[in-house]
């Protein structure tokens, strides 16, 4: 197996369409090499813990409506290309991702991380829901098969905050300024929401280094 780690936070648009391309590529390739984990990187890591009306969000980030308008578009339009549905008019707030990302961590441990990172991907760009709010994480862990009575008592305390935390500084010390981020076997970095072609390209890269080492 090959590592590829992930850096990604559920409310960036951009990740959800990288994943979508990720995915698209690995089902054509069902004997794919990648062992896959996600990692967090927060958008807003300043974020009020009760996040934001998302319009007010868009418009101090961007500086003004217009600009706002502008960026959006082009994340619909990519969007669209990739068959990528998002209600961008759904969803009314831009939550605090930190206890997502503790949910994706705990997930990870449980060998559901994936899951529970597509299940907040639907959440929040198509069905609107708030996944800052703790009754929603609850609702994609116990769906996940997740021991949903645990998680509530770990959100009900700090565990992994602080870790959550100094991942994201280190990500960002190290050079990442953006996601989505991927790191191919801790050695190739692809940023950006890379299209199925490459990873076609690079999954067939990766078989011919492993017939030549085994030649």
């Amino acid at each position: 197996m090959i590592k590829l780690d992930i850096l990604s936070d559920p409310i960036c648009p951009w990740c959800l369409i990288g994943k979508t391309h990720l995915d698209r590529a690995l089902t054509a390739r069902p004997d794919h090499p990648f062992e896959i984990e996600w990692h967090p990187f927060q958008l807003n890591p300043d974020m009020p813990e009760g996040g934001m009306d998302r319009r007010e969000y868009l418009e101090t980030k961007f500086g003004g409506r217009d600009n706002a308008v502008a960026v959006y578009g082009r994340i619909a339009e990519a969007a669209e290309a990739a068959g990528v549905e998002i209600d961008f008019e759904g969803i009314k707030r831009t939550p605090n991702t930190l206890n997502a990302h503790r949910l994706i961590h705990w997930a990870g441990l449980e060998g559901r991380q994936t899951a529970v990172v597509s299940s907040l991907f639907r959440a929040y760009f198509q069905e609107g829901r708030d996944i800052g709010a703790t009754d929603v994480l609850l609702d994609i862990a116990g769906a996940a098969g997740m021991d949903r009575a645990m998680t509530e008592r770990l959100f009900a305390s700090d565990a992994d905050a602080d870790d959550i935390r100094a991942r994201d500084t280190h990500a960002r010390e190290r050079g990442v300024t953006g996601v989505p981020t991927f790191v191919v076997a801790n050695q190739h970095v692809l940023p950006g929401a890379q299209p199925p072609e490459l990873w076609a390209q690079v999954l067939d890269e990766l078989s011919k280094a492993e017939a030549t080492d085994d030649a």
